[in-house]
Parts: structure tokens; C-alpha cells; sequence
């Protein structure tokens, strides 16, 4: 098994001052790349202070500047926020400059928020419509010459400048429904899944859901399958109340966004008690503390035992849940030094 690293750069509130959430995020990328992770990814989003990523190209292009080998990955452009052209110059000059280390994520979308903002009118729920006219169009133009006559974009003949290093960039799309899955194998591409909060149940339905986009779409392609859980690794009881206390922090402000509630102050989304919730159980700390990428470094390893042998390839160790810089440095210490040498 491999690693991969979501990193995001974040405010919970105006207290903690931006310069310093700079220096602490590429701390953790370098970090990363020194233990042995094989892809770090950033993320697209918009007037937000829990995930600060306007535009992953450029916080791609800062860290391929102060990193040598970790492979850099966009998880994941929104396809409804760019035009083609744009977007596969953008992706071809940080393949460019990262001498070939470009990671292709793209997505539909996760907050009606931002929809209404970036792209009024258009509901999320039909945010997978323009990824699907997106993606093969920006695969014609890494290659050359190409005209477009589509629904959402028309252009004449254009191509990306420049081109990518790679001959072939690896293109991954976030999957949780099985259309969505069926789309990514017909187009020979990887794919990441995030099972939230749920239960291990949900791991084995994405990994059900893969199987069978593989087996309709009978190409020969063998994609990486990677799963994305938020992780933290402690061997004392302070870290583990804090990770558990972040969290619960992070979940309630990503429902109230998920939920398009509207209650966002300058940029910060306020928390809504989870205990209010539909499915509340998934919020209680026993829960979290089983379902995520959490506890002891032996507890870990176990649960990442439990996952490869699921038939996960890759695993995405998600970082950014609202813990302290320094707390998430021990746990990303421990994960370098104690569970990656397990799956070596």
C-alpha cells in the first residue's frame, strides 16, 4: 500500500494568523514527502476559511518549488468553475514546472455555496454533467489541435500551451455514486473515495461499486483505487480528546455548508450541533474514533491492514480537520516513522 496526503490550508476562526497556516502547510507536505507519502493533493474552493485552495495550481506550483519528488495532485478542480482551455493550459504549466509530477483530479462539485457563487443557477446535484464534457476535451487538448462543439463549452480550434511533460497524465475522479464510477473506468481513469464518516460498510460498497464499473467497461484498464480518511495518530489520552474535539468541529462546520444552511460569517462557517443531526450516532466520539483513520500507531495499522486487503491500492491520509499545528505534526511524525515502514 501507498500514501497519499490532502493537506489544506484552514482557519477555524480569525485568531490564528494566515502567515503562520502557510509555513505550517508546507511543513506537513515536506514532512510527507520525507516519510515516504507518494502524492500530496489540494483542493478547489471558494470564500471559505475551513479549506483556503482559490486555485490548486497555484499552491501546486509553491510546493513543487520546495519539494523534489512527491507527486502533486489536484483533489479535485470543480469542472463548472473553468473552461477547458484554461484549465488544461493551467494543469499542463504545473506539469511543466514540476518536471512531470502532475496528479489530475477532477470533480463535480461539493457545495451548492459555491455554486451559487462561482456558477449561479447551477445546481450541484448536475455538477458531473459539465466534468463528463470537461475531461475528454482537456485530454484532446494535451494532445494538439482540437475544436469543441459541446453543451456547456464551444471553441474553435485550440490546444493547451504548453503541453505536458508526461505523455500521459494520470487522470483520477472523486467517486461516490455508481454512475460516477461506471464514467471513470469507461474513460480509463483512477479513482479516490471518501467514505465521511461512515462506517467500514462504506468502504466495501465504493470497492463493490468500483468492481463492477470494471467489469461493464472491460477495457483492460487497471485503475489505483485509493480511499481518503481523516487521520490522526496519538499514543497519549490529550491527543486523542483533541483529535477527537477538532473533528467534531470540522463535521459540524462541513454539514452546515453540505446542508447549504448559509450561516457563514467572513468566510468562517459557523458550527451546527451535530447532535440536532439525522444520523447523529456517526458524530459520537466512540464512532469517530472507530470509523476514521484514528488511534494508536498499532490501531492504525490494523485498520490499514483491513483496507488493503479490502482491495484499497492507495490510502489518502486527510490532515486537515482543525486539530493544532502541533498536534498534527505528532501525528503525522508517528505515521512516518511508525506505520509506513509496515507496508513497505
Amino acid at each position: 500500500m501507498k500514501f497519499q496526503l490532502a493537506v489544506n490550508l484552514e482557519r477555524m476562526d480569525d485568531s490564528t494568523d494566515m502567515r503562520e497556516v502557510v509555513r505550517h502547510t508546507l511543513d506537513m507536505v515536506q514532512m510527507a514527502e520525507d516519510g515516504g507519502f507518494n502524492i500530496v493533493w489540494a483542493a478547489e474552493h471558494h470564500a471559505l476559511e475551513m479549506t483556503i485552495a482559490p486555485n490548486p495550481f497555484q499552491i501546486l506550483t509553491w510546493w513543487a518549488k520546495e519539494t523534489s519528488n512527491i507527486r502533486l495532485g489536484t483533489a479535485v478542480v470543480n469542472a463548472a468553475y473553468w473552461h477547458p482551455i484554461n484549465l488544461a493550459g493551467e494543469a499542463a504549466f504545473l506539469d511543466l514546472i514540476s518536471d512531470g509530477r502532475l496528479e489530475f483530479g477532477i470533480g463535480s462539485g461539493a457545495y451548492q455555496r459555491e455554486f451559487d457563487r462561482m456558477h449561479p443557477g447551477l445546481k450541484q446535484s448536475d455538477g458531473w454533467r459539465y466534468m463528463q464534457e470537461m475531461l475528454p476535451v482537456v485530454r484532446a487538448l494535451w494532445q494538439g489541435d482540437v475544436e469543441h462543439n459541446g453543451d456547456y463549452w464551444k471553441f474553435p480550434n485550440s490546444t493547451a500551451c504548453p503541453k505536458p511533460v508526461q505523455t500521459e497524465v494520470p487522470v483520477w475522479v472523486a467517486a461516490r455514486s455508481p454512475i460516477t464510477y461506471d464514467y471513470a473506468l469507461r474513460e480509463k481513469c483512477h479513482v479516490m473515495s471518501w467514505p465521511l464518516t461512515r462506517g467500514f460498510e462504506e468502504a466495501e460498497l465504493y470497492k463493490k461499486q468500483l468492481d463492477e464499473a470494471i467489469a461493464k467497461a472491460n477495457n483492460g484498464f487497471s485503475p489505483t483505487f485509493a480511499m481518503m480518511r481523516h487521520a490522526a495518530v496519538y499514543d497519549n489520552q490529550e491527543d486523542r480528546d483533541e483529535a477527537i474535539r477538532a473533528i467534531q468541529t470540522v463535521l459540524g462546520q462541513f454539514e452546515n455548508l453540505f446542508r447549504n444552511m448559509g450561516d457563514v460569517n467572513n468566510g468562517f462557517a459557523k458550527k451546527i450541533p451535530l447532535y440536532e443531526l439525522q444520523g447523529k450516532e456517526q458524530f459520537q466520539p466512540d464512532m469517530l474514533e472507530e470509523n476514521l483513520l484514528f488511534g494508536s500507531p498499532d490501531t492504525v495499522i490494523d485498520k490499514l491492514d483491513r483496507y488493503q486487503r479490502l482491495g484499497v491500492d492507495e490510502f489518502i491520509y486527510y490532515a486537515s480537520m482543525g486539530m493544532n499545528m502541533e498536534a498534527q505534526k505528532r501525528s503525522m511524525k508517528l505515521f512516518c516513522d511508525e506505520i509506513i515502514p509496515a507496508f513497505s
